[in-house]
């Protein structure tokens, strides 16, 4: 079952919606990151008339001094799952199994942060002011809004805050950032529960020296 399920969802990563979309030159700069669990949309906090410092505030933080970098990472995931899973070397497979089954415990995490370089770990993407907006307008209605639970996160620049939407093995957390950037009109795979089915679409950076040899 589990062989099957990696099949479907590495073809699911592989089948493009919004096929005709292509990067501008210029535009909104985000980074789709991933620690080899989760992935996360790294935004500006101020861009094409965005702003999230209204729904984000330092005072959520353990540190609020953090609220003074300029962006923000956003992930979407099962509220236990989450809390015990920062890197791989914490799964518990009954954590995964309980998750799999399907949960209405979800939470959004969202760390303030400076905007990290490109990476094989961090794909860079261009979008279009008004694409922008639509990805933000996605995100924020992933929020249950401020008067929900949330908490401090994994450490000083973080924290956690109660979602909408049901998480199971079909709407994992890399597939709701596949979500996003379809709602986007990025060009993503039609589902995309794992994340190398969603860091895939976008070019790595170059490194010059190994490119070179």
């Amino acid at each position: 079952m589990l062989v099957a399920y990696g099949a479907a969802g590495m073809a699911g990563g592989a089948v493009p919606s919004n096929a005709g979309w292509s990067q501008p030159r210029d535009g909104v700069r985000i980074l789709v990151e991933s620690n080899g669990v989760h992935t996360d949309l790294v935004l500006p906090k101020v861009a094409a008339g965005v702003d999230w410092r209204d729904l984000l505030p330092g005072d959520d933080l353990a540190d609020p001094r953090y609220a003074g970098f300029d962006h923000v990472a956003i992930g979407w995931g099962e509220r236990t799952f989450y809390l015990e899973t920062p890197r791989w070397s914490d799964v518990k497979p009954l954590t995964v199994l309980r998750a799999a089954i399907g949960s209405d415990r979800t939470v959004l995490h969202v760390e303030h942060i400076a905007p990290p370089a490109a990476a094989d770990d961090a794909r860079e993407v261009v979008l279009r002011p008004d694409e922008y907006r639509r990805l933000a307008a996605f995100i924020r209605a992933s929020f249950a809004g401020r008067q929900a639970w949330h908490r401090a996160g994994y450490g000083s620049n973080d924290a956690f805050y109660q979602a909408r939407g049901r998480y199971s093995a079909i709407e994992t957390c890399n597939a709701w950032t596949g979500d996003a950037l379809r709602a986007a009109g990025v060009r993503i795979g039609v589902w995309t529960p794992f994340p190398v089915t969603v860091l895939g679409w976008f070019a790595p950076p170059r490194h010059p020296l190994r490119d070179a040899t």
